[in-house]
C-alpha cells in the first residue's frame, strides 16, 4: 500500500464519488480509479461498491478507511517530529480545541516566548477533537474532560465556569425555573461539551423549553445578543458582553456550573519536541495545574 494509494481511496470514501476525488486531488479519474483497484488486488477484498451515480465503502472499506486516517496522521506525525527534533523553536504545533474561550490568551503567551513556531489549530466539537487526537492528526488537544476508557492522558488542568446568559432586555422578573422554561435554549449540536452540559441541566431542572441548534459558540453568542434566547457559555467568552451590559448572567441554582479546561495527549505516544514545549509552558502557567 502506497500513500498515493491511500490517498487516493481516503477521497473517495470521503466524496463518495471517483470524480469529486479526482478533482479534489487534481489527478485524472482513471488514476483515481487505477489507485484504488490496486489496492483491492492487494489486499483482496472489494472496497468500494456502487451506490446510484456515486460509490459507498464496503465493510472491508470503512475498516480501511479507519485505519488510512491513522496511516495518513502519523505520517504528518512523523514530519512534524523530525522537524520538531532538529530545531523545536522553528516546529510545528499542531492542536485542537473544543472552544475559542482560553486559546487566544494560550497561543499568545507562548508564541511571546516562541515567536517562529507554526501553529495549526481546528477548533470543532468534542466529538471530532478526541477523534483528531485519537487519530494522530493533531498533538495536543484543549477540552473538557476526556472520554473514559479513550487512550488520553491529562497534563494539566484550569477550572472554569459555565454561565447561562441572555440579551439584557430579555431577563423576566422573578428568576426562576419557569421563566428558564419558558426561553428559547440556544444549543450547539449533539457532539459538543457545552450540549452535553446544557442537557443535563435541563434534566436536572427538570424542563423541556424549546432549543434552538447553532453549529459553534460564536453564533450563539451573536443569536443570544440579538434576544434569540438564552445559552449556556464559558465565562471566558463572554467576559466582555458581560461588562458592557450587552448580555446579562442569569443567577439560578445551580448555576453557574463549575467545570474545567484540560490539556490532553494520547497516552504512551512521545510528543513531538515543539508540541512538548507547549505542554510545559501551560504546566507553568499559574491557572493551570498539573
Amino acid at each position: 500500500m502506497t500513500p498515493h494509494q491511500l490517498r487516493s481511496f481516503l477521497a473517495v470514501a470521503e466524496l463518495g464519488s471517483v470524480r469529486e476525488a479526482a478533482n479534489a486531488l487534481f489527478v485524472t479519474q482513471p488514476a483515481v480509479s487505477a489507485a484504488v483497484a490496486a489496492l483491492e488486488r492487494e489486499l483482496g477484498v472489494v472496497l468500494l461498491e456502487r451506490d446510484g451515480r456515486g460509490v459507498r465503502l464496503s465493510d472491508a472499506g470503512r475498516t480501511l478507511a479507519d485505519y488510512a486516517v491513522r496511516i495518513e496522521g502519523l505520517s504528518q506525525e512523523t514530519a512534524v517530529a523530525v522537524s520538531a527534533s532538529a530545531d523545536p523553536e522553528k516546529g510545528t504545533l499542531r492542536r485542537a480545541a473544543v472552544t475559542t474561550a482560553v486559546v487566544p490568551s494560550l497561543l499568545s503567551s507562548f508564541r511571546r516566548e516562541h515567536p517562529h513556531v507554526r501553529v495549526e489549530l481546528e477548533v470543532a466539537n468534542r466529538r471530532r477533537v478526541w477523534e483528531a487526537l485519537d487519530r494522530s492528526q493533531v498533538d495536543l488537544a484543549v477540552a473538557g474532560r476526556p472520554p473514559e476508557p479513550g487512550g488520553f492522558e491529562v497534563r494539566a488542568t484550569s477550572p472554569h465556569q459555565l454561565v447561562l446568559v441572555s440579551a439584557a432586555a430579555s431577563k423576566p422578573a422573578p428568576l426562576d425555573v419557569r421563566a428558564l422554561a419558558e426561553q428559547t435554549w440556544l444549543v450547539r449540536e449533539p457532539g459538543s461539551g457545552t450540549r452535553l452540559s446544557a442537557d443535563e441541566l435541563l434534566a436536572e431542572l427538570e424542563i423541556s423549553p424549546l432549543r434552538l441548534t447553532l453549529g459553534s459558540n460564536g453564533a450563539i453568542r451573536e443569536c443570544a445578543l440579538v434576544g434569540l434566547g438564552v445559552t449556556l457559555l464559558p465565562r471566558a467568552s463572554v467576559e466582555r458582553e458581560l461588562a458592557e451590559g450587552s448580555l446579562i448572567e442569569w443567577e439560578v441554582e445551580p448555576l453557574p456550573l463549575q467545570r474545567a479546561w484540560h490539556l490532553v495527549v494520547c497516552s504512551g505516544r512521545t510528543l513531538p519536541a515543539t508540541a512538548q514545549m507547549f505542554a510545559d509552558h501551560v504546566t507553568g502557567l499559574a491557572e493551570w495545574s498539573r
